[in-house]
Order: structure tokens, then sequence, then C-alpha cells
């Protein structure tokens, strides 16, 4: 870093709902470009479901993530969901997996990132032996979903997100390959890399 230069932190964002079923379309490289307008550096995007990476040397998660989604909404005429995670937070969700990843397929294990913290009450009356062997544990600002037959088939996840139970919270949920994928590529902090 030369004189005068910020400190930047690398970021995550997580657009929800976008490039599926033909709605809400979102090109990548559009994005990467919307985003760089912003001013942030080393952008770049993982897959079609809406995971950007980029730097940035101001601003808080909340903040940057109402940037992007005011400038996602200006330039493609609708409103998306965006949270923004930084490369800390992102790491702690992957180490702290309450299932034993490293045995599991991508498959069948989610990650549901939450805007603001939930806690058990909010899932009170699921009943989770009735949903066996799939199961759920809450983590800081996520929830960790097991899903053996994969996320289309489960009953559980189906449940989880009904909107009584996403009531004034922004939700959107990655597989573990992308989970993993977003913890590697905000690792490097190399701009323009």
């Amino acid at each position: 870093m030369t004189t005068g230069e910020q400190a930047t932190t690398t970021y995550a964002a997580l657009l929800r709902g976008i490039n599926v079923g033909g709605n809400k379309k979102v090109p990548m490289a559009e994005l990467r470009t919307l985003i760089e307008g912003l001013g942030f550096d080393a952008v770049r995007t993982y897959l079609q479901s809406g995971n950007a990476v980029f730097a940035a040397g101001h601003g808080d998660e909340e903040s940057l993530a109402g940037e992007i989604a005011k400038a996602v909404e200006q330039h493609f005429g609708f409103t998306v969901d965006v949270i923004v995670r930084d490369h800390a937070h992102l790491r702690a969700i992957k180490n702290n997996c309450p299932f034993p990843a490293s045995e599991l397929e991508a498959k069948q294990l989610h990650v549901t990132y939450f805007s603001t913290p939930v806690d058990e009450i909010r899932f009170a009356d699921i009943d989770q032996a009735a949903h066996l062997p799939e199961e759920f544990r809450l983590g800081d600002r996520a929830l960790y979903l097991y899903a053996p037959d994969g996320l289309g088939r489960s009953r559980l996840a189906e449940q989880l997100a009904k909107p009584r139970y996403l009531k004034g919270v922004i939700a959107t949920t990655r597989n573990w390959n992308t989970v993993v994928k977003l913890v590697e590529l905000t690792e490097d902090e190399t701009p323009g890399k």
C-alpha cells in the first residue's frame, strides 16, 4: 500500500433471486461493470447465480449492500435483495459448519445467509424430527441445511422458505461448493487478480 492509499477489505455480494427461471436476468459481465462503476476494485463474479467479489476501502456490509442494490435497480429496472459479507465472516461460516462437510456431497449441504441475526424462536414451530434425516442448525446470520437428497427434493427447505419464517429478513441460499469458493475468492485481496 502506497502513501495515501486506504486499506481495502474484500467482500462477497450475494444477490438474491437473479437469473432463476428466466426472471431478473443479470448478465455477470454487466454486473462486474456495474460494481466497478461504484468505485470498487478487483471485481469478479462466480457462477450465474449472483455472487460477486470486490474490494472496497469504505463502507460497511449494510451500506455496501445498499449501494449495489440501488445500482442494480437503476441499471436493470428491478429490485434485487443484496447481502454483503466480508472474508472473515465467510470463513467463519465455513469453519463453524455443524455438519461434517468433508464427508458430504456439496449438493447435500447448503447455507442460507441472513441480512440480520436470527434465533431459534423464529423456527420454533418446525418439527425437526418429522423431517429427519434432513436437519438444520443456526449460525452467525446463517442457517446450515443438511438435505441428503438435495435442495430440490427437500421438504425441510420448503418449510424453512415460507414467508412467515423469513419475515423482516433477507435470506439467500448457496450450496457448499459456493460457500467454499466465496471464502477462497475473498481471501485474495490483491486488486486486479
